[in-house]
């Protein structure tokens, strides 16, 4: 016969079975079961790739399964070692099983007659392998034990290759040895040698000590593992960890197994009392209970090995004590069996603690923080617990993008709603993120997307009043029903769930501001805005100013709105304004400011613009009084260049009038003088203001409005476009000197209109004497009469007189006016130049193209040589 090192594993799988099953009827229905295992068991080792030299791996099998201190007249249970394996109820949860569910547990065989199992080896099996190497490639001549009849070797031979294997190997073989009747070896205990007391040593303990058996720190264990105290291993609060009692006789090592065994109740217990807290709180909300069901899901499974380890126990109770060490529990097999599920625990009782005092979406990151390790075991356990963990947060975001509803009562969901805002302020106020409440598992990016989702339903169903079914405006797929659709969820969470939450944002947002623009019309109402309020429809507006100059020119007090209203609306039929659409020129009215001593007319009229309905979530409250700010400033502008005309035209008129009264031409000169300096001034304003900063920003906004995706994308440009308008306008509060001093320009240029007006009238009225004095003259002469007597013509020679000595007043007064003009603008260029807007500084260069105001100021010309040369530089 052919020594088992000549065969090939299949021969040896082969003669292992026969020798298995070669027995008696009553003996092959025992151990069928174990064949089948030990068959399934060596497919599996023959499919492994990482395995090189498999029959060596069969060899130190089949050399184990043998002890040579039992009889070589009788073959043991090849199958023995295979069969003790940890029961397929053992297992958690099927992430860590590998054994086929088809095969039973087999307790017929733990439970046989002691005929077949009355002596059990004492020492281990692995003392029968001599020295063998682990991988084999050589392997030594075959222990004489493989076959009935051959001489056994010396026992106690292999104690340095059990070593080399390691201690849970180790346990493992040596719980696993088939037994034997044997009575000639001195090894083998007999058999009530489990449940005996062991003999005390010398030294072993104390005097008073309790001598405690490994069959009753088993069944304690067993207790433990549940949490409930035993006899010998207690629970210590002071070290908050389970202790074998002092008094107990026991080994070291025994000692140290049955702490390390207990640390499965202390888990336990941590998870235990975690879920009795939170499952009767029902502010832990939706995802702290399914939390809770994933752990006590766990828990169960956790008690299914515990109810196979009590099976086992009350088999070997039931049947006696006389069960050898090949089928009953002993303190190293537990260690080995409970090995994945204390892993299991601790990965438990961790996210336990982490998850301390969080509840939603907080709760579903910290979860989902622990799928970050390496180890694939680890990480599918917590991913079947986020799974279960965040399915009703993806409940709550389906319903949310698809229904537009928000059933959040525990506040759990990353979206919040406040039911006191009103409909006015839906788009705005009423809906938020929950940043806390935010998964971990989802960007900032979608987070945005879900909250605008079903921000726009309910916009379109409370503010539009469009009633338009959802399922029109999105094509509904299927939503987490179940754990499970939320497991597959996160295998693809960048393209399956992206995809998903990009396509209903894309189509409800598109169908949002469809309605806007085509129901609401809001870029109709955006350029009402830019034409009416920004002063871009400038033949209306110019119209208005001729036809409101009488009525504001009165002090406030005396005005009435309805009077200007009707004015209004003249000016709006007299003009282009006519052909808008009534839906925008009924919008359009006058507005009163509030009145202040000593205003004018000029100083508190205001063209309004009324919004309401969707459109007011655009053109909000904020946005209005932001268009009366620019109004007021750039009306005020307007006016300022409407009586720069006039004093051009008073001075065109006035100056062919005067050239009979020649002392009065140095008055005329100072006066066109001073007042091309502000028209110089106030058009490169007006320039200023409308190419660079309305045209501009205007042309900027309508491409953000052509290209935006969503109503937010529309209002952030808008609000953007305003806030241009106001900080370039020097509306903002950095640019309020820069404001103040171009409101002490604009006060100049009045004062000179009304000291024009002054000289003018003064100088008309003296030519209308000189001219009624003359007319009388040759009236005289006509009828033969004297021109004058020589008393009127003293009289007029007084007047005219007074008159040209009035003139250096008048002169003098203009070059005050100039100097106060003059330091006021060339303030406002030195703040210009150390303005941090590139745009105010260029228009400091425009202000004084000929260098005329820094001739004259020193800070100017400091400023503006050195912004040159930096300018230069760059």
């Amino acid at each position: 016969m052919a020594t088992p090192d000549q065969k090939s594993p299949n021969v040896l799988l082969q003669n292992l079975c026969c020798r298995i099953l070669g027995k008696s009827e009553v003996t092959r229905q025992r151990r069928e079961a174990d064949a089948a295992l030990f068959s399934e068991l060596h497919r599996k080792l023959h499919s492994q790739g990482v395995l090189k030299n498999k029959w060596s791996i069969l060899y130190l099998l089949l050399s184990l399964s043998e002890d040579p201190r039992k009889q070589p007249s009788k073959v043991s249970g090849y199958a023995a070692l295979f069969a003790q394996a940890l029961p397929r109820d053992a297992h958690s949860t099927p992430y860590y099983y590998a054994r086929p569910q088809s095969l039973p547990l087999n307790y017929q065989e733990r439970g046989a007659p002691s005929a077949q199992s009355a002596g059990s080896a004492g020492s281990s099996g692995v003392s029968s392998l001599g020295t063998y190497a682990l991988n084999g490639p050589t392997p030594p001549p075959p222990p004489p034990a493989l076959l009935p009849g051959q001489p056994l070797p010396a026992p106690g031979v292999g104690d340095g290759l059990r070593q080399q294997l390691g201690s849970r190997l180790a346990w493992t073989l040596t719980a696993s040895q088939p037994s034997l009747p044997s009575t000639t070896s001195k090894a083998v205990p007999s058999s009530g040698s489990r449940g005996a007391a062991r003999p005390r040593r010398e030294g072993d303990a104390a005097a008073g000590a309790v001598e405690v058996t490994e069959a009753a720190l088993v069944r304690d264990i067993l207790y433990v593992f549940q949490g409930i105290d035993g006899k010998h291993v207690k629970m210590s609060n002071a070290d908050n960890c389970y202790t074998v009692e002092g008094k107990a006789n026991l080994s070291k090592s025994l000692r140290d197994t049955a702490v390390r065994l207990a640390e499965l109740g202390w888990l336990h217990n941590k998870i235990r009392k975690y879920t009795d807290q939170r499952s009767l709180d029902r502010s832990f909300g939706l995802v702290g209970q399914s939390f809770c069901a994933a752990l006590h899901q766990e828990l169960r499974e956790y008690y299914r090995l515990l109810s196979v380890l009590h099976s086992q126990l009350q088999l070997e109770d039931d049947q006696g004590v006389n069960l050898g060490l090949e089928s009953s529990l002993t303190l190293r097999r537990l260690l080995v069996w409970t090995y994945d599920p204390k892993m299991r625990l601790k990965t438990l009782a961790a996210l336990v603690d982490h998850c301390q005092g969080r509840k939603g979406g907080e709760l579903a990151s910290a979860v989902h923080a622990y799928t970050k390790t390496g180890d694939p075991y680890a990480r599918s356990l917590v991913q079947h617990i986020l799974s279960l963990v965040s399915h009703p947060v993806l409940s709550f975001l389906y319903r949310w993008i698809y229904d537009g509803e928000l059933e959040d009562t525990y506040h759990e969901f990353f979206v919040a709603s406040d039911p006191a805002v009103k409909a006015d302020r839906l788009w705005h106020d009423k809906y938020a993120l929950r940043k806390p409440m935010i998964p971990s598992f989802m960007t900032m990016d979608q987070c945005r997307k879900v909250l605008l989702i079903g921000k726009s339903i309910n916009f379109l169903h409370q503010v539009c009043h469009d009633q338009t079914p959802t399922t029109k405006m999105i094509a509904v797929t299927k939503s987490a029903e179940s754990p499970q659709d939320a497991a597959d969820l996160f295998t693809d969470l960048e393209n399956a769930f992206q995809g998903k939450i990009d396509a209903a944002y894309f189509e409800t947002s598109k169908y949002l501001l469809d309605v806007l623009n085509k129901k609401y019309s809001l870029l109709d109402h955006m350029q009402a805005m830019r034409r009416y309020l920004l002063l871009g429809q400038g033949d209306f507006i110019r119209h208005l100013m001729d036809l409101l100059k009488p009525e504001l020119v009165r002090p406030a007090t005396t005005l009435y709105q309805h009077n200007l209203t009707g004015i209004l609306e003249t000016a709006v039929r007299a003009t282009n304004a006519q052909f808008d659409s009534p839906e925008i020129l009924k919008r359009l009215d006058v507005r009163l400011l509030e009145v202040s001593p000593g205003d004018t007319g000029w100083d508190v009229f205001s063209l309004d613009y009324h919004v309401d309905g969707p459109i007011a979530t655009v053109f909000t409250r904020e946005c209005m009084s932001h268009y009366l700010r620019a109004f007021n400033f750039l009306w005020r502008a307007k006016r300022v260049e409407y009586i720069l005309t006039d004093i051009r035209k008073g001075h065109m008129c006035n100056a062919r009038l005067l050239r009979s009264m020649p002392e009065f031409s140095g008055v005329l000169h100072h006066c066109h003088i001073l007042a091309s300096e502000m028209v110089h001034f106030i058009h490169q304003m007006q320039y200023y203001v409308t190419f660079e900063v309305l045209e501009c920003s205007w042309d900027e906004l309508w491409n953000r409005v052509q290209r935006a995706q969503d109503l937010d994308h529309i209002i952030a440009a808008h609000e953007a476009f305003l806030g241009t308008v106001i900080s370039r306008c020097l509306l903002d509060s950095d640019s309020r000197a820069l404001l103040n001093q171009l409101r002490a320009v604009f006060d100049q240029i009045i004062e000179l209109q009304n000291t024009q007006d002054a000289i003018y009238r003064a100088a008309l009225e003296e030519l209308q004497r000189r001219l009624q004095f003359e007319e009388k003259k040759k009236q005289r002469e006509a009828e033969g009469q004297w021109g004058v007597s020589a008393a009127e013509e003293e009289q007029e020679k007084r007047r005219v007189q007074e008159f040209q000595e009035s003139i250096p007043k008048m002169c003098s007064q203009l070059r005050i006016l100039t100097h106060f003009y003059q330091g006021v603008v060339q303030q406002f260029l030195v703040s210009l130049t150390t303005s941090s807007d590139e745009s105010l500084r260029f228009l400091s260069f425009r202000l004084d193209f000929n260098e005329h105001y820094r001739a004259r100021e020193p800070r100017l010309r400091v400023s503006l040589g050195t912004r040159g040369r930096r300018s230069s530089h760059t």
